[in-house]
């Protein structure tokens, strides 16, 4: 099964821009969440994975929060990408190595997560490292 292109965009849209899908989904009328989570994976979360599933744990890391619209999320060719880079808090110790970043619900805990993708090239986080996703990172449905 695959989704045609118009509806993948529609989708993607929806999830990062918060724009709803005419005579189909609406964004939440109450309480809709206004941000979006990043974050970072020593290892793939997996499908069944939460927020917290492998997630890299060195000393000051956070997820980052990223506005669900326009500003925050570029969506175009059923692709989407931060229309910013996303920069994470600057280690002040411990390590890890990023191979893989999750897009999810929650800023702290066991959170929804929707995406994940892997980092290239790899992330290696500690004392004095600011880990960033670029522009140039993107999910894609297909």
């Amino acid at each position: 099964m695959s989704k045609g292109n118009t509806f993948e965009n529609d989708l993607l849209r929806l999830i990062f821009n918060a724009t709803a899908i005419a005579n189909l989904a609406d964004n939440a009328s109450s309480s809709p969440l206004t941000d979006l989570y990043v974050s970072l994976h020593t290892a793939d979360p997996g499908e069944a994975g939460d927020q917290t599933t492998n997630e890299i744990a060195y000393t000051s890391y956070a997820r980052v929060a990223v506005a669900r619209s326009g500003s925050g999320w570029t969506v175009t060719g059923n692709s989407v990408s931060p229309a910013g880079n996303i920069d994470f808090p600057t280690g002040t110790g411990g390590s890890g190595t990023a191979t893989h970043f999750g897009v999810g619900t929650a800023a702290s805990g066991a959170g929804k997560l929707l995406y994940k993708g892997t980092v290239t090239p790899n992330i290696v986080c500690g004392s004095g490292v600011t880990p960033r996703l670029t522009t140039a990172s993107a999910i894609t449905e297909d």
